[in-house]
């Protein structure tokens, strides 16, 4: 590490240290996520939130990893089907075009797995976004393997402009003003900078595609620039992109986020991706390998980010946090059977429409493809704990409802057992 970086990150860990408010709706002073400000503000205000229901309302002391006992067990061992609960589970899903792995983890010594089609493969969307978030914090932990808190005080303080990375998506993100107390929902532009942590909660709870491309190309800045990132500037950045040539860049992007996912036992057939989540950022870096993900690869790697093997045990812990919901909830996360569930979500769809066949083809309703997938740890008041994988393909309808049904009829079956 050199001396620059070293008193870079010396610097930025005594600013972090400064407070002591935590992640996540009161996490503001340690990650900077202005979004949180304004929850947490709402909460000593007294102000009633109609937009996220009492299970968003948990503490960092609150969050924990669910399988640590067992890190040491294979997927293999822990992803056993257990007869009695998959037949049970199974009959829950209508049948073709539908595809899903169920985990129960209420208790880690005795979990009951069922999968359901669970190797067939489906486009990711932004589900995919998860290994992205994974790409990244591999390689903070490259760049700053013995110091936990040199790499989130360099996600607090390092701050990238989107550039046109950025641009192209039609997702909003929350830009909150603190000192006038504004909020204010839109598209990412090309001057808009933000810290690393901000960029990742946009990918995350917004799921921007913009932001997922400027994440996916900060972990390969880091990749690229080791030490040296920490004082990166933007203009370096892009005549690195300018004088490297586009295949290599390429290889190099989809590996990054790839080979990760192959460190955790998943196989290329269970999830990848092949290229980033905005046409601008096509301008360097191309498409490789197409995408594709199945119920069984997400399940693996949501396991062992409970088992706290997802990079390292405070990653996995983080990247929980980062997870968890304390934005609206939609399709799978909105049913009401989970309102008082601290979830920890991601959401994605892909679609196509053909107006030749049918010119009221609607969003979210391809004729042609209508891939809508849900992954979602759920953690009840009650101590019922689980993890869902979904996905869908299922022509000229909108599946979130039918998505939301499902989360309705498994919590229930769970909670008879």
């Amino acid at each position: 590490m050199t001396r620059l970086f070293q008193l870079f990150i010396l610097a930025a860990i005594l600013i972090s240290l400064s407070f002591t408010i935590h992640y996540p709706i009161d996490g503001y002073h340690s990650t900077g996520i202005a979004r949180l400000y304004r929850l947490h503000k709402q909460i000593l205000d007294s102000v009633e939130n109609r937009r996220i229901p009492v299970g968003a309302y948990k503490s960092l002391s609150d969050i924990k990893l669910n399988l640590l006992g067992r890190s040491d067990d294979s997927t293999s061992v822990l992803l056993t089907p257990n007869t009695d609960f998959e037949k049970k589970i199974n009959r829950l899903f209508p049948g073709s075009g539908y595809s899903a792995t169920v985990l129960d983890m209420s208790n880690p010594d005795s979990l009951k797995y069922a999968a359901y089609r669970e190797n067939v493969g489906y486009q990711p969307g932004s589900v995919g976004k998860l290994a992205v978030l994974n790409a990244l914090f591999t390689q903070l932990s490259k760049l700053c393997p013995e110091s936990w808190d040199a790499r989130t005080a360099l996600l607090k303080n390092k701050n990238v402009t989107a550039r046109y990375w950025g641009t192209g998506d039609h997702h909003t993100i929350p830009i909150y003003d603190i000192e006038s107390d504004k909020l204010t929902r839109r598209t990412v532009r090309a001057s808009d900078e933000f810290s690393l942590y901000e960029w990742i909660d946009h990918m995350v709870s917004v799921s921007n595609n913009g932001a997922a491309s400027i994440v996916w190309r900060e972990a390969l800045l880091m990749s690229a620039f080791g030490d040296k990132y920490a004082t990166l500037k933007d203009e370096d950045a892009e005549n690195y992109f300018k004088d490297m040539p586009r295949d290599s860049l390429t290889t190099m992007a989809i590996n990054l986020v790839n080979d990760p996912l192959r460190d955790l036992g998943i196989t290329e057939d269970e999830w990848r991706l092949g290229s980033l989540f905005t046409r601008p950022a096509g301008k360097y870096i191309g498409r490789e390998g197409g995408s594709i993900g199945t119920p069984v690869g997400l399940m693996k790697f949501l396991v062992q980010l409970e088992q706290g093997n997802v990079v390292d045990k405070e990653s996995s812990l983080e990247m929980k946090r980062l997870l968890y919901l304390t934005d609206r909830r939609i399709r799978y996360a909105h049913s009401p059977r989970l309102d008082s569930a601290a979830v920890y979500f991601k959401s994605g769809s892909f679609y196509k429409c053909d107006r030749k066949k049918d010119p009221n083809c609607g969003d979210y309703a391809g004729n042609v493809f209508n891939y809508m997938n849900s992954v979602i740890i759920v953690e009840q008041p009650n101590n019922k704990k689980y993890i869902v994988c979904l996905m869908t393909n299922v022509l000229n309808k909108n599946s979130a409802g039918a998505h939301m049904y499902l989360a309705g009829k498994i919590d229930e079956a769970l909670n008879e057992m």
